[in-house]
């Protein structure tokens, strides 16, 4: 007897008591994606600061270019990721400056002329690469002018006239 009524049972419901919903599936995908295209950078440059070194914050919006990266922190001054001079908190050894111009760091434009002949040669080379004298400054902000205006100085000396200040996005 429970078998017949099971059978009707069976008989009575419709052929599609299944059915998907979507919408909140939807819904997660769309949130996903505007998190992914949120956090995505279309910048090809990668400026990762040392743990010890506070960029200075800014507004500015220009994404920055693939050029010559050169840091300076409160114990040392690096270019492309090598150690190029020695600092004792922001201060400039007096036997890394030139006697005759106390504005401009031997040791630093020697490493910045290297870099700047290995441009010129690839650029002599190559037709479609072309050495601009481009430079993106990594400073801690807390450094004082004298410092930085001593680097930029030699860099200019070096080729590198065209100097460009890395920031954090007040965002």
């Amino acid at each position: 007897m429970a078998r017949r009524g099971f059978k009707k049972y069976m008989d009575k419901r419709s052929p599609a008591t299944f059915k998907i919903q979507v919408t909140s599936m939807v819904d997660m995908f769309v949130i996903l994606l505007v998190f992914l295209l949120k956090s995505y950078s279309t910048s090809p440059v990668q400026l990762t600061p040392s743990d010890k070194m506070t960029l200075p914050a800014s507004t500015s919006t220009k994404d920055p270019v693939d050029v010559l990266k050169l840091m300076v922190s409160k114990d040392a001054i690096y270019v492309e990721d090598k150690k190029v001079m020695d600092l004792k908190g922001g201060i400039v050894d007096m036997k890394d400056v030139d006697a005759n111009d106390t504005q401009f760091l031997r040791t630093l434009y020697t490493e910045l002329d290297q870099q700047a002949g290995k441009s010129r040669t690839i650029a002599s080379k190559n037709e479609e690469v072309e050495f601009d004298g481009k430079v993106i400054l990594q400073a801690d902000r807390s450094l004082p002018y004298e410092l930085l205006k001593k680097v930029m100085y030699t860099s200019m000396m070096a080729g590198y006239s065209d100097v460009k200040i890395a920031v954090l996005s007040k965002d």
